[in-house]
Order: structure tokens, then sequence, then C-alpha cells
């Protein structure tokens, strides 16, 4: 992991990476002094530090960043755009979160602003606090809901409360494997970050563990296989989710359920929000469950955190294939 980029997950600020050493310690001295800057909101400063560093070790990507973000703040719209540049171009994998950057900068299209390598990293370092945070500060009920919204849908549909092979599409820490405890069986978890996993483990819920990004891994799977599939708070970091649904559908046996949370979008389509994170409308939900062979079973607006104080307004789905 590569710098300190400063992101939203979740509704709290955290540090998407920590520091790597660009092998110079007068550089390492010199970036921890413009991190410091930075989060002072000394932009000029952080500017300043930041060629300072660059000058010193010229492919840091991590001073790279911190230079384009301080240009940003300071309004120098395009000098920012070429340091956010440089920096996605030595670490292309974007463990530093610049493409969400560029995007706000309208220098890359909102759906292209978050990459696997930023949700891992981030992901990485929030592991060992994740459980904590989420369900304290920020009330984070989205595992009971979809376990109480599947309740309901089983009963809709006339069938019991049971699943077979379940799949947890970004299974994180293993909340959402605790909230199906004793009623779904085989449960396998997937997930990008292995310190997620690392913590979904020592949960002993899950029969099998998966490091791979959801589409890809659905892609990998035999058609059929599944009785559910359930992605909680997983799509905010998705943008499209044509493949997403297409890969479900494909994956579940007939009458099999796909479960899900978004964040609420009052448009068409989906939106790059403020908070770094995709929110989606429920005509645009609708219309992919539709083109996708899906029958709504379950489509609740609903609120599944807390962010400052306020719900955050969303979706929650149960779709029957």
């Amino acid at each position: 992991m590569t710098g300190r980029s400063r992101s939203r997950i979740d509704g709290a600020m955290v540090s998407s990476s920590a520091l790597r050493t660009s092998g110079d310690l007068i550089a390492d001295r010199r970036y921890e002094y413009a991190r410091g800057a930075f989060d002072e909101r000394d932009f000029e400063a952080t500017a300043d530090l930041a060629r300072q560093v660059l000058e010193l070790v010229p492919f840091f990507a991590p001073a790279q960043a911190l230079l384009g973000r301080s240009l940003m703040e300071l309004g120098h719209r395009e000098e920012a755009i070429e340091a956010l540049r440089q920096a996605l171009s030595l670490e292309p994998d974007d463990a530093l979160g610049v493409r969400l950057d560029l995007a706000r900068l309208g220098a890359l299209p909102a759906g292209e602003a978050i990459s696997g390598g930023y949700v891992r990293a981030l992901f990485d370092e929030y592991a060992p606090r994740f459980d904590g945070h989420l369900t304290g500060p920020l009330s984070y009920r989205g595992p009971e809901l979809i376990a109480d919204a599947l309740r309901r849908a089983c009963h809709e549909r006339m069938r019991p409360h049971r699943f077979g092979l379940t799949l947890d599409l970004g299974c994180g820490t293993g909340l959402m494997g605790r909230a199906l405890s004793g009623v779904a069986s085989p449960l396998e978890g997937i997930d990008l970050s292995p310190r997620m996993l690392d913590q979904a483990r020592k949960t002993h819920l899950y029969d099998a563990l998966h490091e791979a990004d959801l589409v890809s891994f659905l892609a990998g799977r035999p058609d059929g296989e599944a009785d559910l599939a359930i992605a909680a708070d997983v799509f905010v970091y998705m943008a499209g989710l044509e493949a997403a649904f297409a890969g479900a559908y494909r994956v579940l046996r007939p009458e099999g359920f796909f479960a899900f949370t978004v964040q609420a979008f009052d448009g068409e389509g989906f939106s790059l929000g403020e908070d770094a994170r995709y929110a989606h409308s429920e005509t645009y939900l609708r219309w992919l469950a539709a083109t996708t062979g899906f029958s709504v079973v379950v489509l609740d607006a609903v609120s599944t955190r807390r962010d400052r104080d306020m719900a955050v307004p969303g979706y929650l789905a149960v779709l029957e294939r």
C-alpha cells in the first residue's frame, strides 16, 4: 500500500493506505510534513513540500498524488490533472484513489472513478476496525435488513426460509454471514481485500472464501449452481451493474434469489456522490432486473447506515431468477 490519500468510506474519513517508503529518508520526512500540511489545509505548503519530495524521488506516486490534490484545492485545475495523471501512470492499480479526484475534475468519466486496486487498499487498512466503526457510529444494519427481506420474500413465494449454496459477494468481515447463520449452507464469501477475508475467516461461518472481484468470480462459476447471491453494501463501489446482474442471473438456479442494497439516486442510471460512493436509481434497478430476466420480489426504500447523524437513503432488493 502506498501514500495516505484521504477518502470517504462509509461516512468517515480514513487514509486509504499507509506510508510506503520512497527509499530516501529525507524525502520520506518531507512527505510526512506535506501530509501534515494537507491535513491542516495549508495547501500552498503541501504543494511546495510535495515538489521538494519529487525533486529527490521523481517517481514516488504518493507525492505526485498529494501534489495533485493540493493543486486541486488551490483551484489550479490543469496542473492538478497533470500531477494526478502522473501518479496514476506510476501506479495504474490506483491504490491511492486518484481516479476519484480526476473524475471530480471532469478529467475521467464518473463510471471509471473507482478501481479494484483502490477498493482493495481502502478495505485492507479499514479491516481491523471495520465492524466496530460500521455498526457503532454509522449504525449500519444492511445485513439485518437483507435477512428480514429474505424472510418476507420466502413467505411471498411460499418457499422454505432456508437456502442452499449461498454466495456472499463482497463479504467483508462476515457481517452478512452472521445475519444468515443457520439458514444458508454451504456459504461462500468473496472479497477483494485479503485483510477483510482474514477477519471473515475468524468467524468460522464460511465454507470457502475467495479473493476476487465479484464479476470475475461469477464469470468463473458454473451455471445454475447457487440458491442465493447477496451483495450487501457492495454496489456503492460499482458504477454500471449490468455485468453483476448478468453474472448473478447465470449462476443462480431457477427461483434462486439475488439480494442487494444500494444508495439511492434521484435521477436516471447512477451517480458518483461526494462521499466517493455510487448511488443507483430505482428506475435503473427495475430496468436491469427486467432486461436480465429477474422478477422483483422486494424493492424497498431503506437506509442501511447514517452519515453525520443523517440517514443515507437507499434501496434494498430481492430479485428472483
